[in-house]
């Protein structure tokens, strides 16, 4: 079967990916988004009870109201969105595809799927950061107990549980646990909840871990994880507690192995920043472009959708002056 052939080919169909398919829908380009997951799978992969730190009209694309019921959205709302948006302005995504391989022709690209093959004049890699968590690589990481995402807290009701970390995604899980009646002990690498917790939320779980609801060991980590308890390193010492699950929320990072394949070079190798043009998002390979998180690479705090999503039309008018 020959090869479909665009002029654009959009890989991550998460807000962002989403952003540059209407910026190109605009200018009339054969384009297609594919997305190895559901629409916006990051974002249906976060706590069902999530509320997100920027405000309604910050997560808005393409001047499109987001109409939330309170100024700081909630992951339902965020998802509904999203999925209106993608479906009235009839979007050309292939979900649940997975992007295979990705090679530099003198043409333009060879993109191979899990599904089929395509050729492009350009493509946009829009993948962020979410798909990769970062591992303790301790014993026993492997276990069915270790948790890497938390969805929500109903299953650790009366079960001791180990947090590990001191971030956002760290907090909401230690909170929403202990309120549903689990025994939370967090377990932070640093000397204190993280500066980048919701401010809104920082003084509740200082407040519980002073008053001993939530136990928290700090400028810790843990050593081995064994079925039924844990080893911590702390300053006192090594300690052994009994544990039932581990929530090893230590961040994610993108699959930078996909990027340096596809020829992407780093400006910082300790940090993994890719090198790209600031005004029109592409990389050092001629005609691959950057979008969203992905470009702040091991700094996933730098990029979110609300500074992000300018690099749809960044990418858009880049192709346009290149095509004229």
């Amino acid at each position: 079967m020959k090869d479909l052939h665009l002029d654009v080919l959009i890989i991550g169909a998460g807000p962002i990916g989403i952003a540059c398919a209407l910026e190109l829908k605009k200018q009339n380009l054969n384009y297609l988004v594919l997305e190895k997951g559901t629409l916006t799978n990051s974002l249906f992969n976060y706590p069902l009870n999530m509320t997100f730190f920027s405000t309604s009209e910050k997560l808005e694309i393409d001047n499109i109201p987001f109409i939330s019921n309170n100024p700081k959205p909630t992951r339902n709302e965020a998802l509904e969105y999203y999925r209106r948006v993608t479906t009235s302005n009839a979007l050309k995504i292939n979900l649940y595809e997975e992007v295979t391989d990705l090679n530099k022709t003198e043409e333009g690209f060879k993109v191979q799927s899990d599904k089929a093959n395509y050729t492009a004049e350009n493509v946009i890699i829009a993948t962020g950061f979410y798909g990769i968590p970062n591992l303790l690589n301790v014993p026993g990481e492997d276990l069915p107990k270790v948790f890497h995402y938390y969805k929500e807290a109903h299953p650790f009701t009366l079960q001791n549980i180990a947090v590990v970390g001191a971030s956002n995604s760290s907090v909401d899980a230690a909170l929403e646990i202990y309120r549903k009646g689990g025994n939370v002990t967090m377990i932070v690498r640093g000397d204190s909840i993280g500066e980048r917790v919701k401010y809104w939320v920082k003084p509740d779980i200082e407040n519980r871990i002073e008053e001993g609801s939530i136990k928290a060991y700090f400028n810790s980590n843990i050593e081995d994880i064994k079925p039924s308890e844990i080893t911590i390193n702390t300053p006192d010492g090594k300690k052994t507690i009994a544990n039932d699950f581990v929530m090893a929320l230590t961040g994610y990072k993108p699959n930078f192995k996909f990027l340096t394949k596809a020829g992407i070079a780093f400006s910082n190798d300790e940090k993994h920043i890719p090198d790209y043009n600031l005004e029109t998002m592409e990389s050092n390979v001629k005609g691959l472009y950057l979008a969203g998180v992905i470009c702040g690479g091991m700094e996933t705090h730098k990029w979110f959708i609300e500074n992000s999503r300018v690099h749809a039309k960044m990418i858009a008018k880049a192709i346009e002056s290149k095509a004229d």
